[in-house]
C-alpha cells in the first residue's frame, strides 16, 4: 500500500478506535511493523497522532485542561514521579511549574521534607498545607485556568529573585530538533526563566510528549540535563535522545 493511503488508513483507523497498535496497523495495510513505526513517527512529528508505547492514539484523547489532564495517564504519572524522587534532598530550593505531574511528584514527598519550593501551579497549596517544613512562594501573575498555573512576566520577575538547586519541569513537547516547548506562550516565558535560574534542570515527560513540537521554545535540548519518562531506559521510543547531552531515566 503506498504511503499516503497507508496515512488515510491509520487516521481514519483512529476516529473509531482510542488505540491502534503496529501490528494491528501492519496487518492492516500489508507492510511491516517497522515501516508503520516510521509512518507513526511522521505523523506524530505532524500533530497528525500521538505516538504512544505499542502503537498510536487521537491527538485530541490528550486533553488540555488540568482536571482533566490530572486524571490522564495516572499510571506514567506515578513512574515519573517516583523515578523523580532521588533528585529531591532536604535543604534544596526547587523551582516547579504547572504540570500536572508535579502534583504527582509532591505527593510522594516524605511529610518530613525540608525544602524551599518556588512555583507557579496553584494545586501545589492544598498539597503542601500539611507539609510543616516546606517553605512554598506562590509566583503571582495572571492564572491560567486551563493549567492552573500563574503565568506571564510578573510571574516569570518573581523567579529572578531565586538560584534554584533543581527545576522539575513538565513539559509539553520534547524534541531532539526543537528541544523543549510549550502550547501557552505565557507558559513558557515563565518556564524560561526557571530554565535561566536553576542549577540542574529535569524535564518530565510521558512518551506522548517525546518528539512533539509546540509553538512556544522553552529551550534547546542541550540545556537539559536529565530526560525522565515513563518508559524503560532501553525502549526504542528513546532512541533519538540517546546521543544527546543528558541523562535518560
Amino acid at each position: 500500500m503506498l504511503r499516503e493511503r497507508r496515512f488515510e488508513y491509520i487516521i481514519k483507523g483512529l476516529e473509531t478506535k482510542d488505540l491502534l497498535t503496529y501490528e494491528d496497523m501492519a496487518l492492516g495495510t500489508g507492510v511491516s511493523e517497522d515501516t508503520i513505526r516510521r509512518d507513526v513517527d511522521l505523523l506524530h512529528k505532524n500533530g497528525l497522532l500521538s505516538k504512544v508505547r505499542g502503537g498510536a492514539m487521537k491527538r485530541s484523547k490528550n486533553p488540555l485542561t488540568f482536571q482533566d489532564r490530572n486524571t490522564h495517564l495516572k499510571d506514567e504519572k506515578r513512574i515519573i514521579a517516583l523515578k523523580s524522587q532521588q533528585f529531591i534532598h532536604d535543604g534544596m530550593t526547587i523551582f516547579m511549574d504547572g504540570g500536572t505531574t508535579i502534583c504527582a511528584i509532591v505527593n510522594y514527598l516524605p511529610i518530613n521534607s525540608r525544602l524551599r519550593i518556588v512555583t507557579s501551579n496553584v494545586m501545589l497549596v492544598p498539597i503542601l498545607a500539611n507539609y510543616p517544613n516546606v517553605e512554598l512562594v506562590l509566583l503571582g501573575g495572571q492564572l491560567n485556568k486551563e493549567t492552573a498555573s500563574t503565568v506571564g512576566a510578573a510571574a516569570a520577575a518573581q523567579v529572578e529573585d531565586y538560584v534554584a538547586d533543581l527545576y522539575l519541569m513538565g513539559t509539553c513537547g520534547v524534541d531532539t530538533a526543537f528541544g523543549v516547548s510549550a502550547v501557552v506562550a505565557e507558559d513558557a516565558v515563565v518556564k524560561r526563566a526557571m530554565v535561566k535560574s536553576a542549577k540542574l534542570i529535569v524535564a518530565l515527560a510521558n512518551q506522548e510528549r517525546l518528539g512533539l513540537g509546540e509553538p512556544f521554545k522553552i529551550c534547546p535540548l542541550d540545556k537539559v540535563d536529565v530526560l525522565i519518562t515513563n518508559l524503560d531506559t532501553t525502549d526504542e521510543i528513546l532512541d533519538p535522545f540517546r546521543n544527546q547531552s543528558l541523562t535518560l531515566i
